[in-house]
C-alpha cells in the first residue's frame, strides 16, 4: 500500500492536530515546507552528515562479524559502541542489562535448504516474535546456519563462536533538552546480526545512522529544546528482546524527576519511537538465479512505515508524513514513501505505548517478504556486496531522520 501525493498534502493539514506528539504541533509539515534552508539550523546539521563517515561507522561495526547475541564478538561490539558514543560526547551513556534464556531451539526444514535451526524457537527468519510467520509462504529466505556458505575464512573465523544464554547488554545515550528535558524522542537501530556474514545491512546500516545522529547532536554548538534518546538495541534477531527489555525496565520511569527538584529525568516522557532497520538495498526483485540485482533500481526509495493496527496508528501515520516531508526538504538522493506495514523490528514493543515508525529499504510486506534483499540473514551481507549507491540510500535515511527530529526537538546551532 502506498499513499498518493494528495494524501501527503492532506497529511500536512492534519500534522498539527492534537493527536500528534506535542513537540510536533509547533513544527508541522506545513511549517517545515516553508522553511528557508539557507538560514535553517537543521539544514546546517544535515550538512554535517558525510557518506565516508557513515561508511566508516558501518565498517567499525562490521569488524565484529555478524555480532550475534550471546557471543564475545557481540560483547566486543557493545564495548566499541559505548566507547564511540563517549568519544562523541553523548550524554548519559549507559547500558541496559537483561537476561536472555530462551527455550532449546527447534529444528525446521527450510525450503530446499535442508534442516534449519530456528534461533528463537519460533520461525526461521528469526526477527520477530513469530519469526517470519506472516511471510512464510512467500520467498523470504531463512537464516543461513551453514558456516561453509561463507567463503571468506576471516569472516568465518570471527563468526565461529556459537551463542550461549545469559546476561545481555545494550548501549543508550542522550541529548538532553534545554527547555523540556522531561520529554524525548527515541531513535533506534539494532546492533546484533545473524547469518555468517558481517550484518552490514541488517543492521549495521541502521545502527550507523543512530550513531551518526548521536555524534552530530552531541557537538558542543548544538542545542535542542527537547531530549533525544539514542538506542543501539541488542537481541533483535531473537524476538526484539533488547527493545522489550528497555520497555519493561523504563516505561514506568517516564517523566520522573530523580532526585526530586534536581531537574534531571533519567527517562523522559516518550513522544515517539523511530527505528532504522536494513537501510541499503532497494534493487528490486532478485535475479532469476535468486541473487541480488547488481544495481539500485531507478525507483529506489526509503519506506517510512507505521502499524495500522496499533493503538497510536493515526498519530503514527501523521508522524510518518512529517518524516516524508523532511525527506523532501533535507534528503539529497532518494525519495520516501509512507506505508502501514511496520512489523518485525524494534519499534513493535513501543507501538501501543507511543507513536512508532520504522524506516527501511523496502516495504516489510510485499518487498522484504518477497525476497527483494537476498542478502537478508545470508553470508553475502558483507561490506564487499554493497556500493556507494547502496550506502547513499542509508545516508538519505539519516538525512531524513535528522531533518525531522531536528525540527521536532527545536535544534539550534550556536
Amino acid at each position: 500500500m502506498r499513499f498518493s501525493c494528495f494524501a501527503v498534502i492532506f497529511g500536512f493539514g492534519l500534522i498539527t492536530s492534537a493527536a500528534l506528539p506535542a513537540a510536533a504541533q509547533s513544527g508541522g509539515a506545513a511549517a517545515l515546507a516553508g522553511t528557508d534552508t539557507t538560514n535553517d539550523p537543521v539544514q546546517t546539521l544535515v550538512n554535517r552528515l558525510d557518506l565516508e563517515r557513515y561508511k566508516n561507522t558501518i565498517k567499525g561495526l562490521a569488524q565484529f562479524g555478524d555480532r550475534r547475541q550471546g557471543t564475545k564478538r557481540n560483547r566486543d561490539a557493545v564495548d566499541w559502541i559505548e566507547a564511540q558514543l563517549k568519544q562523541y560526547g553523548c550524554q548519559n551513556v549507559e547500558r541496559i542489562t537483561y537476561q536472555y534464556n530462551p527455550p532449546p531451539p527447534t529444528q525446521r526444514t527450510g525450503r530446499g535448504r535442508g534442516p534449519v535451526t530456528s534461533p528463537n524457537g519460533h520461525g526461521y527468519a528469526g526477527n520477530g516474535p513469530g519469526g517470519s510467520r506472516i511471510f512464510s509462504d512467500m520467498r523470504e529466505h531463512g537464516v543461513n546456519t551453514d558456516s561453509l556458505a561463507q567463503p571468506d575464512p576471516k569472516i568465518r573465523a570471527i563468526d565461529a563462536e556459537p551463542s550461549t544464554p545469559g546476561e545481555r547488554q545494550e548501549v543508550i545515550c542522550m541529548k538532553v533538552g534545554t527547555k523540556y528535558p522531561n520529554e524525548m524522542y527515541i531513535i533506534g537501530g539494532h546492533m546484533d546480526g545473524i547469518g555468517w556474514g558481517q550484518a552490514v545491512n541488517d543492521d549495521a546500516s541502521g545502527s550507523a545512522i543512530v550513531m551518526e545522529l548521536a555524534r552530530i547532536f552531541s557537538m558542543p554548538d548544538v542545542h535542542t529544546e527537547r531530549s533525544i534518546r539514542f538506542a543501539l538495541w541488542n537481541n533483535e534477531e531473537t524476538g526484539l528482546n533488547g527493545a522489550r527489555a528497555y520497555v519493561e525496565q523504563r516505561a514506568a520511569m517516564q517523566g520522573k524527576e530523580v532526585p526530586a527538584g534536581s531537574g534531571k529525568y533519567p527517562e523522559p516522557k516518550w513522544l515517539a519511537m523511530i527505528q532504522h532497520d536494513m537501510m541499503l538495498v532497494d534493487h528490486g526483485p532478485p535475479t532469476p538465479d535468486g541473487k541480488l540485482a547488481p544495481e539500485q533500481r531507478a525507483g529506489a526509495d526509503i519506506n517510512i512505515e507505521f502499524a495500522s493496527t496499533s493503538k497510536f496508528a493515526d498519530e503514527a501515520m501523521k508522524l510518518a508524513f512529517f518524516w516524508r516531508a523532511a525527506n523532501e526538504k533535507y534528503a539529497t538522493d532518494y525519495p520516501a514513501a509512507v506505508g502501514p506495514h511496520m512489523s518485525n523490528t524494534d519499534s513493535d514493543p513501543f507501538k501501543d505505548l507511543v507513536p512508532a515508525l520504522s524506516l527501511r529499504e523496502n516495504e516489510r510486506g510485499s518487498q522484504i517478504g518477497g525476497n527483494w534483499d537476498p542478502t537478508h540473514h545470508q553470508p553475502t551481507d558483507v561490506l564487499t556486496t554493497f556500493t556507494d549507491k547502496d550506502y547513499l540510500l542509508g545516508l538519505t535515511s539519516a538525512q531524513t531522520t535528522l531533518g525531522a527530529i531536528g525540527r521536532l526537538v527545536g535544534a539550534t546551532v550556536r
